[in-house]
């Protein structure tokens, strides 16, 4: 199990904080379509990811018992 974390208006936009996906051996862009495919109304698009609280890029390949975080874009002033 690939555990994800969401922060901020993902969560909002998930309806939840936390989502495990079975999986194992899976690049970032990988789970990304994959939790497209249930939660399409994510916008995944500029959000920051972090792999056992490491920053990562789309090419990173995760495996089960990983922890994906992804960050969305904050603004404020």
């Amino acid at each position: 199990m690939i555990k994800i974390l969401l922060f901020a208006g993902l969560r909002e936009e998930a309806g939840k904080s936390e989502i495990e996906i079975k999986a194992d051996n899976l690049s970032i862009s990988g789970l990304k379509q994959q939790l497209l495919e249930t939660y399409n109304s994510l916008n995944l698009n500029g959000a920051m990811i972090a792999v056992n609280e490491e920053y990562a890029t789309e090419d990173t390949v995760v495996k089960s018992g990983d922890v994906v975080a992804f960050i969305p874009p904050v603004s404020g002033g």
